[in-house]
């Protein structure tokens, strides 16, 4: 039996009856750092499970990703019986995360206004697409089309080129971010009144908080952001270049590791010259700039030149492909792989010195933890 130093949020219990990415995503960061999740599923499983390829087993690598450090189970809500066994389970939580089609959990009879009502200290923390109110209140959100409504496709993409969903899904994963502070803020104030409270964490207002520079731009100028490719809008160098082997990405932000650059690739005259001397000027002058550094940049191996530039004070990477990033010597000193009984993952970007997270469990079959949480043949029938 492994040991393990107790985490940040040891003594925490979760009830997790979220699903697909945001909610599992926040109850994984909690997990990690400590707190006791259950993950309640319905009969027919979390449907990432068959979100695959590729799949471990008859799992596919999607649910993996988010559940790991949890407890899980199998309850259909729909049925009274279930649902005794959720509050049952509630009595003893701090904290409930669910992600259900608004107006979902009043029906069954355990909404905010009921539960609040049955367990004053509970915090429950719901993830939505829109919120419960307002011109899109209730409607399904999904991380794609929320991209596309709150112009973050707007700005992704080539600059002669169409509108890009970007790569990942960044508005799920932010949105778990936010639902995982906010919980930590509320029971920060439960510890002082003594109360729970809701928190709600939505797609919408994420994907809206992502939009930096571009929003704060928009208010200053009142015109919409164009596309610029890997580009920054604001800072010139800041954008990939070809070099003799693989791609590189500057990201020089002042005058001074502008003039780092062009000390180290032996073009010290490009700093003074008028074109080049300010980030404005030089953001004037883009395509010229980019002719006089990769006419330069290909004499240089890319990964020598990236790791040159940033041992010389200039922000700068070679190009990876994901294996790559997995593999770099950084990401195995950083602690950033986690394998366990055959799983592995990313472990926690959060770093604490004395409570550091853990990785206790892998992700959970279905209903493996039936017995634990329910004792025998709970709901053997209902199965059957």
């Amino acid at each position: 039996m492994l040991n393990f130093m107790p985490g940040s949020l040891a003594g925490l219990r979760v009830v997790d009856l979220s699903r697909v990415l945001g909610g599992p995503y926040c109850t994984q960061i909690l997990a990690d750092h400590g707190a006791q999740v259950i993950k309640i599923e319905p009969p027919g499983g979390d449907e990432t499970r068959q979100w695959g390829p590729p799949f471990e087993g008859d799992t596919a690598a999607y649910f993996l990703g988010v559940n790991r450090n949890k407890l899980g189970v199998a309850l259909d809500l729909s049925q009274d019986t279930d649902r005794i066994k959720l509050l049952d389970l509630l009595a003893r939580a701090d904290v409930l995360v669910e992600n259900f089609k608004i107006g979902t959990m009043e029906r069954w009879g355990i909404g905010y206004e009921t539960l609040k009502e049955r367990f004053p200290g509970l915090i429950h923390c719901r993830v939505s697409g829109f919120g419960a109110d307002g011109p899109l209140g209730a409607l399904p959100g999904y991380d794609a089309a929320v991209q596309a409504l709150c112009g973050l496709m707007s700005v992704n993409g080539e600059a002669e080129g169409e509108p890009l969903r970007i790569g990942v899904p960044i508005v799920d994963l932010v949105t778990g971010m936010n639902a995982a502070l906010g919980i930590l803020m509320a029971l920060r104030e439960r510890e002082m009144s003594g109360r729970g409270q809701f928190v709600e964490s939505t797609l919408f207002d994420s994907a809206l908080s992502m939009l930096h520079p571009h929003t704060p731009n928009w208010f200053c100028s009142g015109e919409d952001p164009q596309r610029s490719g890997n580009a920054h809008p604001n800072i010139t160098p800041y954008d990939k270049f070809r070099t003799g082997s693989v791609d590189i990405f500057l990201a020089v932000g002042n005058n001074g590791q502008f003039a780092n650059l062009c000390s180290v690739i032996d073009a010290p005259a490009l700093a003074a010259h008028p074109h080049f001397e300010s980030n404005g000027a030089r953001s004037a002058h883009r395509s010229e700039l980019r002719a006089e550094l990769e006419q330069r940049f290909a004499a240089w191996d890319g990964e020598q030149l990236a790791d040159t530039l940033i041992r010389n004070g200039v922000p700068c990477a070679p190009v990876l492909g994901l294996g790559a990033a997995l593999g770099h010597p950084h990401t195995a000193h950083r602690e950033m792989l986690v394998e366990l009984d055959g799983y592995r993952g990313i472990a926690s970007p959060i770093k604490l010195s004395r409570t550091p997270a853990t990785y206790r469990s892998t992700p959970p079959a279905l209903n493996q933890h039936e017995r634990e949480l329910f004792g025998e043949g709970d709901s053997a029938d209902r199965r059957a």
